[in-house]
């Protein structure tokens, strides 16, 4: 496999499978709160995925069981949802791939849930920063 540059068109419709996973993440996010089953969060964004005409990337990946990967505290990724309930002081990592038009979407994101430590405040502030720090580095030829 090699790099295949993509032309205008192809970029649009990544753009667009970006979106989609943004607003899947901006819908989880009003629901991780404690209480919540990381498979009731699976359902939520396989709703949504699929009312935008789009089919998520993970579900069937290798033989991945569900549509998002959602990993709690210890569990570092991919994390398969299940009957799991979110408690407060939690930290949950969620990742989402969006498969639009043939072009897939991918993004994670680590949220709180209801109130944290401030040892995981200040452990998502840093990463958080680390990560802006990085992209700054990626350029596009």
């Amino acid at each position: 496999m090699g790099i295949f540059i993509k032309n205008d068109e192809q970029i649009s419709i990544m753009r667009k499978a970006g979106q989609i996973c943004r607003n899947v993440h901006e819908l989880l996010e009003k629901h991780i709160k404690p209480g919540v089953t990381t498979h009731e969060l699976n359902e939520i964004a396989v709703d949504y995925i699929k009312s935008q005409d789009a089919v998520p990337s993970f579900l069937g990946y290798r033989g991945f069981p569900s549509s998002i990967c959602t990993s709690v505290n210890e569990q570092v990724i991919h994390g398969v949802p299940g009957m799991r309930k979110l408690k407060n002081g939690d930290i949950i990592g969620v990742d989402i791939g969006v498969c639009w038009k043939r072009f897939h979407g991918d993004a994670a994101r680590t949220h709180a849930v209801g109130a944290i430590t401030d040892k995981h405040t200040k452990l998502l502030e840093v990463t958080k920063q680390s990560f802006f720090e990085a992209v700054q580095y990626v350029r596009r030829d």
